[in-house]
């Protein structure tokens, strides 16, 4: 059984020593919905046992019940809200993993991919693990397991150093809550305080909604256990390596409320929307957004250029993951069931759509059409980042190279195709000064430039696939 690829866009968060745990951890779950959305857990501890629910679905209809907490007892909890890759969306890889091994109980949340996985799950094969799961997750507890160090500590970095990748990782036993981030800091996870409890967030803006206090960044290659009596302790087991945090978390995936890497997302994106407009002038009507992710950035290029900002598009907020198309088929339906443009505002007008990335570049094209279909007279778009050529492996989800189109076509060629009159991205060197802070940043998406290799294991599909796709650059 073949581990799959990335723990992609996951968001993970914990409360430790609060009476309401289990339902301040569903409320910071709740704020964390855009990391994830395909099936979320919680796993509680009442001081001597671990408890757990989880399930496939949102946040609101896993725990919509308030008996369920009545199952989630203690003053400890984790939880974890995620996003999987087509085939590995069942319940078996719903999070937080939970097991029973000889040194007790205890439960694992992760955000990020292990790139060395199925390496290490070959040779705990070999003297003879089984597996349940298809999660890069599930080798980090056979190797906590196989540990013959004699503390948690040290069991835990003898299990970490052998990994390789991103992990943002929080593991709950009955008495302590653990937090870590890999040496490189890819994804972020900050560390609050509520009360007198301790609450550590994949994000700030899920301390927010539990007025819980934002007290500092777990840093790169941080590992802090909370202990019974409330104390953190901090450590830092791994070899000391120069931080890459991921960009495309200002670029697109971290909420706009959100401090992450010391800088606060809005800041970021409103930015990179003025150093777009300075880049890429046009002669224009109105600025308009792709809701929501473009809205910054678009509120940026409209000061800094002076054209008028308008909400073109109007996006509907309760449109699930699948739906059912009539069958008389209607034009750009997938497009159209959640944005819709405003004929009033669009009408004779020359419009800079503003947006934060392309990827393959056939929603762009719908709604460059659509918009032309609303009576837009010039369409002139503008990305808030550069081209986006190469797939992430650190967790986030994109595609494989092939179907990234700026991988293979010039910005003109990606021009014709989402037939707009005119498009500018913004440069590598745009996006640097917009985020303001001096840090050697992942941007591999951008240069295929991978900070972490990944190891060589031919005969393994999934490697070879990632093999292929670095040769082919």
């Amino acid at each position: 059984m073949l581990m799959r690829r990335p723990e992609e866009e996951c968001g993970i968060f914990g409360v430790f020593g609060h009476p309401e745990a289990s339902n301040l951890t569903y409320l910071g779950l709740y704020a964390l919905q855009h990391r994830g959305q395909e099936s979320c857990g919680i796993v509680s501890s009442d001081g001597a046992n671990l408890h757990a629910h989880k399930s496939m679905g949102l946040v609101a209809d896993v725990f919509g019940n308030q008996e369920i907490f009545k199952s989630l007892p203690g003053n400890s909890a984790i939880g974890h809200v995620r996003y999987s890759t087509t085939g590995s969306s069942v319940i078996k890889n719903v999070q937080p993993i939970m097991v029973d091994y000889s040194r007790g109980s205890i439960s694992v949340a992760h955000n990020g991919n292990i790139v060395n996985a199925q390496i290490i799950k070959d040779e705990l094969e070999a003297y003879g693990s089984i597996f349940q799961t298809t999660m890069d997750t599930e080798i980090i507890v056979h190797l906590l397991a196989t540990s013959k160090a004699s503390s948690l500590l040290d069991r835990l970095t003898d299990a970490l150093q052998r990994l390789q990748g991103a992990y943002c990782l929080l593991f709950l036993t009955e008495t302590r809550m653990v937090a870590v981030r890999d040496p490189n800091g890819f994804r972020p996870l900050c560390l609050g305080k509520i009360g007198n409890g301790h609450v550590v967030a994949s994000e700030s803006c899920a301390l927010d909604l539990i007025d819980a206090e934002f007290v500092r960044e777990i840093e790169p290659g941080e590992l802090i256990f909370i202990e019974k009596d409330g104390t953190v302790q901090s450590h830092f087991p791994f070899k000391k390596v120069t931080p890459t945090p991921c960009i495309f978390e200002f670029v697109y995936f971290a909420r706009p409320d959100s401090t992450i890497f010391g800088k606060n997302v809005y800041s970021v994106r409103k930015e990179q929307g003025r150093q777009l407009a300075r880049e890429h002038k046009v002669d224009a009507d109105i600025v308009i957004p792709i809701p929501d992710s473009g809205v910054p950035a678009a509120l940026g290029y409209a000061e800094e250029s002076g054209i008028p900002f308008e909400l073109g598009l109007i996006r509907n907020h309760y449109v699930g993951r699948t739906f059912i198309e009539p069958q008389q088929s209607i034009r750009h339906f997938g497009v159209k069931i959640k944005l819709n443009p405003v004929r009033e505002v669009l009408k004779g007008k020359r419009v800079v759509v503003i947006d934060d990335s392309i990827v393959r570049g056939t929603t762009s094209r719908k709604i460059v059409k659509m918009l032309r279909n609303a009576g837009a007279k010039e369409i002139h778009v503008r990305i808030s980042s550069p081209p986006t050529s190469y797939p992430c492996y650190y967790g986030i989800d994109t595609p494989n190279r092939k179907e990234l189109i700026s991988s293979s076509h010039s910005i003109d060629e990606i021009r014709r195709y989402i037939t707009a009159d005119s498009l500018g991205y913004l440069s590598e060197e745009g996006l640097m000064q917009s985020v303001g802070i001096e840090n050697t940043f992942c941007t591999a998406c951008f240069t295929g430039g991978y900070p972490v290799k990944f190891p060589r294991l031919a005969q393994e599909p999934q490697l070879a696939l990632f093999d292929k796709e670095l040769e082919e650059q």
